[in-house]
C-alpha cells in the first residue's frame, strides 16, 4: 500500500499534462481540488477527477471543489445549476425558519447530486463565519446572517443535505472570517476582538458543527490569542481554540497556501501549517513548481492524522433517494429563477 501525504493540489488546466502526472504519482497527496480553470463540460470532469485518482491509484481519493452558490461557483450554466448565495436562506430565516431551513436541504441536495455525478466528493461548505459591520466584503453574502444562531442552524442543514447526497463538508473558515478587516487573498486580516466577545459570536457557529468530518483553516491574525501568527499557522489557536474550546477533532486542512495572506516560501508555509497542528495543507493555484515545494515539506499522513482522514472519509454514504427537478422547482418557486 502507497502511503500518502499530507496535501491536496489543484492542477492547472482541463486535463493532467504529464508533468502533473508525474508529479503526483511521486508525491502521492491526499486528495485534490478543482477550480473553474479545470471546468469545460461534465464527461470532461469525470475524465479529469477519475485521472486525478488514478495517479494516486485510489479510486475514492478525495476530490473537493468550492461550490458555495453565488459568487463563488466552480460550476456554472450552461451544464450546472445557477445556486443562491447563503444570505438568501439567511434572510428567509428571519421571517419563516422551517422554510429556510426546507429550502437550505433541497439546495445542498442539489449542489451534492451535481457533485456526486461528477465524481467530486467533498466541497468546501458550509461557510460558517459571522460578518460584522465595517469587514472587509470578502465573506459577505457568502455567510448564511450576522446572527450566530441562523449560522448555526443553517450551516447544520446544509452539513446534513450534503452527508445525504453522498458529498463530504468542509465547514469554513476556522475559527471564523467574518470580522476579518482585509481579504486573505490579498493581504494578512487581523482582528482585535477580545477572546469573550469572539466565542459569543464568531467561534459560536463551529463549536455547535464541531461533529462535522473535515474543516478549513482562517489565515486570519487574533490578535487577543496569537498576536503574531494566523490562525492556520499559530499553534495556540489550533490548540487552544479549535482543538480545544470549539472542540473541533475532525480533519482540519489549510486554507490555500498560495494566498497572500501567508508570506516566506512555501515550504516554510507548509511545515508552519504542519508543525502548527493542521493534519493536510492545501495548495491551490495549480502552479508545479509551488506543489514541489509543498511536496518536500509535506509529511506522511500518519498517526492522529490518519485516524481524522480514515473518520472522515468513513462519513461518505450512497446518496438518499432525491427527485433533483422537483427540488429545483421548489427553489425557484421560492427564489425566483436566479435560484
Amino acid at each position: 500500500m502507497v502511503c500518502r501525504t499530507r496535501a491536496i493540489y489543484g492542477c492547472s488546466g482541463t486535463e493532467l499534462s504529464p508533468e502533473e502526472r508525474a508529479f503526483f504519482r511521486e508525491a502521492q497527496p491526499w486528495g485534490f481540488i478543482l477550480f473553474a480553470r479545470n471546468v469545460s463540460q461534465p464527461n470532461q470532469v469525470k475524465a479529469l477527477v477519475s485521472s486525478l485518482r488514478d495517479t494516486v491509484g485510489d479510486d475514492q481519493a478525495p476530490v473537493l471543489i468550492d461550490q458555495e452558490g453565488g459568487r463563488v461557483a466552480r460550476l456554472r450554466p450552461p451544464h450546472w445549476r445557477t445556486h443562491p448565495p447563503a444570505q438568501r436562506f439567511g434572510d428567509l430565516y428571519r421571517s419563516d425558519p422551517e422554510a429556510a431551513r426546507q429550502m437550505c436541504a433541497l439546495n445542498a441536495r442539489l449542489i451534492a447530486s451535481e457533485l456526486f455525478d461528477l465524481g467530486i466528493n467533498a466541497d468546501c461548505v458550509p461557510v460558517l463565519d459571522v460578518p460584522v459591520k465595517d469587514a472587509d466584503a470578502i465573506i459577505g453574502n457568502r455567510a448564511f446572517s450576522n446572527d450566530p444562531e441562523i449560522v448555526t442552524a443553517l450551516g447544520r442543514t446544509m452539513v446534513d443535505g450534503l452527508l445525504d447526497g453522498g458529498v463530504l463538508p468542509v465547514i469554513k473558515h476556522l475559527p471564523g472570517h467574518g470580522r476579518a478587516n482585509a481579504d486573505s487573498h490579498l493581504a494578512l486580516p487581523r482582528v482585535g476582538a477580545l477572546e469573550s466577545e469572539l466565542r459569543v459570536s464568531d467561534f459560536a457557529p463551529f463549536r455547535a458543527l464541531n461533529d462535522c468530518p473535515l474543516a478549513m483553516t482562517a489565515h486570519v491574525v487574533y490578535t487577543a490569542i496569537d498576536p503574531d501568527r494566523p490562525a492556520t499557522t499559530s499553534e495556540t489557536v489550533i490548540s487552544d481554540v479549535i482543538r480545544g474550546w470549539i472542540g473541533f477533532d475532525g480533519l482540519l486542512m489549510s486554507d490555500d497556501l498560495s494566498m497572500k495572506a501567508l508570506s516566506n516560501s512555501f515550504g516554510e508555509r507548509t511545515r508552519a501549517a504542519l508543525d502548527a497542528g493542521c493534519d493536510i495543507v492545501l495548495h491551490c493555484n495549480g502552479a508545479l513548481s509551488e506543489m514541489l515545494d509543498v511536496a518536500a515539506e509535506a509529511t506522511l499522513l500518519e498517526g492522529q492524522a490518519l485516524a481524522r482522514a480514515e473518520r472522515a472519509l468513513a462519513r461518505l454514504r450512497p446518496p438518499k433517494p432525491f427527485n433533483a427537478e422537483i427540488a429545483n422547482g421548489r427553489l425557484n418557486e421560492c427564489f425566483g429563477a436566479a435560484a
